[in-house]
């Protein structure tokens, strides 16, 4: 495929970078495929050694680059949002090659990590600290922010490219430096991006910005989690393993950035515009097939209405073409493994035996040809409570759970009353509703929409989510602040010596 070609993707590709692509000697591992099983090509793994050499060149990296002044690293940061604007129809399809996503949504991941180079352009000259008023005659406070360190992102695969951006180019103005290690299953999404940046940042002395380390959990993310001389780890996936990495990385007071399940859900009301509400809901339960930690996963309706939503949603379900994601017709594409297929079953199966309704769909979709062997599943829709145990879980597949609620307060109690915490969205058409949705007594997550749905955050606001969602923000808004250390200053231009609380001494 010419689009590999242009990346610089080969037959077997190196796992780990520093400024330089090294001769790794860990297993090779094939990438597959999701849509028909079979290899695209190698990446052979990094072993420990080869993340120590390149933990060196990243620490090495941040030591020369926190000395260029910020707003030069957000001109090199804009020369990186260039070359990848040039290569973005072809990384755009990589990922729908790797990882499944329809094409276009492909292309809007590629588009996200665009966006947030832009934004990081202008975010490195407002690393704003503040001036303050001191207690004291003749003192001055003020209050300034520092580059970090080398900072550890460990992503998963269902954002194989935007994720890394996020936190990447937010820490390049912020002067750190980056490791990557990308989910197992989408390490040529990493090489082909890696691949794309390190030019620019090779001209400029400073390709281990970039150091991507592919490699075991065991040998490479254990590894990243214990060093010290990583201070922070970004860590998206789920949250059993997320409470590890907050365990580990805490105790020994390295911080972290969460972003872990999510459990979304739109609540209609019977005011609702339902002509903006299902399209919502299809996009949010159907897109990447069910695979973004924002997908929307519980639909909580009036009982007025849910007749009428449940039979629309079904009709809607009918035509949704399942298949190749390379396809322009296509509107769901395969899950990223066979387990995952497996998962989805088991949540149906299970959602059953607690009394849930199947409505439609649930198993796998028969295809033939080269797309009989990959992991396609007809998207599901189940009638359901929301206290069954199932529903209470995050499934990574297209399976929505429908939910009737009496009246406002039963939909905001219904909502809340998961351990997820992340999106959130209310279709209505009385503000007061809306207000309240958005205050403190409504939404318990850290993103709440209204009339639009719970998928598809824009970069210009921080993203993250409460409770087992981890607690962690990356992106827009102030989110740069977690790259960074704080540091309050105190300046003496007098020719005494006050202590503060007006102590006396001596």
């Amino acid at each position: 495929m010419d689009f590999l070609e242009e990346l610089g993707i080969e037959a077997v590709n190196s796992g780990a970078y520093c400024g330089e692509w090294l001769e790794t000697g860990g297993a090779l591992v094939d990438s597959l495929n999701p849509a028909t099983g079979e290899s695209i090509a190698g990446v052979r793994q990094a072993t420990s050694e080869d993340y120590q050499r390149c933990i060196d060149a990243a620490v090495e990296a941040f030591g020369r680059w926190r000395s260029v002044p910020a707003p030069r690293r957000g001109e090199i940061v804009r020369q990186v949002g260039e070359a990848i604007r040039e290569h973005k129809d072809a990384l755009g399809r990589l990922i729908t090659l790797e990882m499944g996503k329809i094409v276009q949504e492909g292309w809007g991941e590629v588009q996200e990590v665009i966006d947030i180079t832009d934004f990081a352009v202008g975010q490195s000259r407002m690393l704003y600290g503040l001036s303050m008023h001191s207690e004291r005659p003749g003192h001055a406070m003020r209050e300034q922010w520092h580059p970090l360190g080398a900072i550890g992102v460990i992503t998963a695969f269902n954002f194989p490219m935007a994720v890394w951006g996020w936190n990447a180019m937010l820490a390049w103005i912020c002067g750190d430096a980056c490791i990557w290690k990308p989910a197992s299953t989408t390490p040529l999404c990493a090489v082909g991006l890696t691949n794309v940046v390190r030019g620019v940042l090779e001209e400029e002395g400073f390709g281990a910005l970039a150091t991507l380390v592919v490699g075991s959990g065991r040998e490479v993310g254990q590894g990243m989690l214990e060093d010290s001389r990583l201070p922070l780890i970004s860590f998206t996936g789920s949250t059993a393993v997320g409470r590890g990495v907050a365990s580990t990385v805490s105790g020994r007071f390295g911080r972290t950035i969460l972003e872990l399940g999510g459990n979304n859900a739109v609540v209609v009301m019977e005011d609702a515009d339902l002509d903006l509400a299902l399209p919502a809901i299809l996009f949010g339960a159907v897109g990447t097939a069910g695979q973004r930690c924002t997908s929307t996963r519980r639909v909580l309706v009036h009982s007025s209405i849910a007749e009428e939503v449940e039979e629309r949603l079904v009709r809607a379900y009918g035509g949704i073409r399942v298949g190749d994601p390379m396809d322009p017709e296509t509107l769901c594409g395969p899950l990223i493994e066979p387990g995952a297929i497996d998962a989805m079953a088991s949540a149906v199966a299970r959602a059953r035996e607690e009394g849930g309704t199947l409505l439609c769909g649930g198993g796998p979709a028969a295809l033939e040809g080269a797309l009989a062997g990959g992991n396609f599943v007809v998207p599901a829709v189940m009638r359901v409570e929301n206290h069954y145990a199932m529903v209470q879980e995050e499934t990574f597949a297209p399976l929505l759970y429908v939910i009737a609620c009496d009246d406002f307060d039963d939909a905001i109690a219904k909502h809340n009353d998961v351990p997820q915490g992340l999106s959130s969205s209310v279709f209505t058409t009385d503000v007061r509703k809306a207000e309240r949705f958005l205050s403190a007594v409504g939404s318990d997550c850290g993103i709440a929409n209204v009339n639009i749905g719970t998928s598809g955050a824009e970069i210009g606001g921080a993203f993250g989510g409460e409770k087992e969602t981890g607690g962690g923000r990356e992106s827009g808004s102030d989110a740069w602040k977690a790259y960074m250390r704080r540091q309050t200053n105190t300046i003496n231009y007098s020719d005494e010596l006050p202590l503060a609380q007006g102590i006396r001494f001596g």
